[in-house]
């Protein structure tokens, strides 16, 4: 057996990544855009977890969460709340209103179902399937960015984390970017040099050799100096690090986790700031 997940989320490409880790690592996933909805599919299919947003129309999550504690066939079923919420007594807020537990958003990839398990018997733990890229929206809202045409810019992701590598994937393929990916240094390199990007996407800490040594590597190549580098790290290694990164010509440096439509808009600055440079000169 393995457990079946309720995720109640009205942003379209928060939802898609949420299905996408759960199914990825073998969990049975419903979906629900709010919170009226989201007792619909409870009652119907009786989840072994729900995870709800908060802020959501029609149903709130904290209105969502008191009908389904007062139903006597739901009441039972954990339901962690997922949201931004970090101000000073949220968290005592989300528990008085018999949430089980919560999530913090934006959500790190790397340890989102790992958290979601936390709140699951270990029983109904699946075994890790295959990974495909995510289905991200590429427009979740009104002020959502615009997709890109097709073949806008080639990225290349390099990271040796599967999970991140699919999560960037399916993050930039639905705008238009046409994305490589490696899982270290020396694959990197060998793509650039068969297929020059427009940027890199690196992160920082990766066994054996690191972004700072690709990013070494790269300033040292004329074919590949002028290329924008980006990094994109989960790992907080502190101020210093971000220094070295950018007095080493690295254009940028993201923390994760970060939200997908935010790290769309950090790309296009980047990509926008070299075409703006390349023109100057």
């Amino acid at each position: 057996m393995k457990a079946r997940v309720l995720v109640v989320e009205d942003n379209p490409t928060n939802l898609a990544l949420m299905e996408y880790l759960l199914r990825t690592f073998g969990y049975e996933v419903f979906t629900a855009s709010d919170g009226a909805e989201g007792i619909e599919v409870a009652r119907r299919e009786s989840p072994d977890i729900i995870l709800m947003d908060l802020q959501m129309p029609k149903l709130s999550g904290f209105d969502a969460v008191s009908q389904l504690k007062a139903n006597p066939a739901l009441c039972n079923i954990p339901v962690v709340a997922v949201t931004a919420l970090a101000m000073v007594g949220d968290r005592d807020k989300i528990l008085a209103h018999k949430f089980d537990g919560y999530i913090a958003k934006p959500i790190a990839p790397e340890t989102f179902v790992d958290e979601v398990q936390a709140f699951i018997p270990s029983a109904l733990h699946p075994e890790r399937l295959p990974m495909q890229p995510p289905q991200v929206p590429a427009q979740e809202s009104p002020g959502a960015l615009p997709a890109l045409p097709s073949g806008a810019a080639r990225i290349l992701v390099v990271d040796n984390s599967q999970v991140n590598l699919a999560v960037v994937q399916g993050t930039l393929r639905p705008c238009g970017y046409e994305v490589l990916t490696a899982h270290n240094v020396d694959e990197a390199l060998q793509i650039a040099q068969e297929q020059t990007p427009d940027l890199f996407l690196c992160d920082v800490h990766m066994p054996g050799q690191s972004g700072f040594d690709l990013l070494r590597l790269v300033k040292s190549d004329e074919r590949l100096r002028s290329v924008p580098f980006l990094f994109l790290s989960s790992t907080v290694w502190g101020e210093r690090d971000r220094s070295r990164a950018l007095a080493m010509g690295a254009h940028h440096f993201i923390a994760r986790p970060i939200e997908p439509m935010a790290l769309i808009a950090e790309v296009e600055a980047c990509l926008k700031g070299a075409s703006i440079a390349a023109g100057g000169k």
